[in-house]
């Protein structure tokens, strides 16, 4: 699957019906972020099973503002839409696909706990 571009508009969609979507905040100006796309761009086509979503920061700052985007290009990933990774900074292939890895052995019961523990108002 290729990249698909993510709005205010589909956001909530497609975050409520995909178990695992990487999200990149980008923008044209942006040479890091142009260095980014084609890794992701090729990632993308290599996970097919998983949606690769871009967030283009001058037309969707709603977005940006929303998820405390302070610089890019920015990666976020959302798996059974709990956030478990964000981070600025253009990645390697090899460094994303690491973090992919990563983000599927995750325990997502442990994950799930531990947010519902971090909700609740210290004793």
């Amino acid at each position: 699957m290729a990249t698909i571009e993510l709005t205010q508009a589909n956001f909530e969609q497609t975050v409520s019906n995909n178990d695992i979507i990487l999200i990149d905040f980008w923008a044209s100006w942006c040479g890091p972020c142009r260095s980014f796309a084609p890794i992701y761009e090729a990632s993308s086509e290599k996970h097919p099973e998983y949606v690769f979503a871009k967030v283009n920061t001058e037309q969707e700052r709603e977005l940006a503002t929303q998820f405390q985007v302070r610089s890019i290009p920015t990666l976020v990933i959302f798996r059974e839409q709990i956030i478990v990774f964000s981070q600025p900074g253009s990645l390697p292939a090899q460094a994303l696909e690491e973090i992919i890895g990563k983000a599927l052995e995750l325990d997502m019961d442990i994950v799930r706990a531990e947010v519902v523990k971090q909700g609740q108002p210290a004793e």
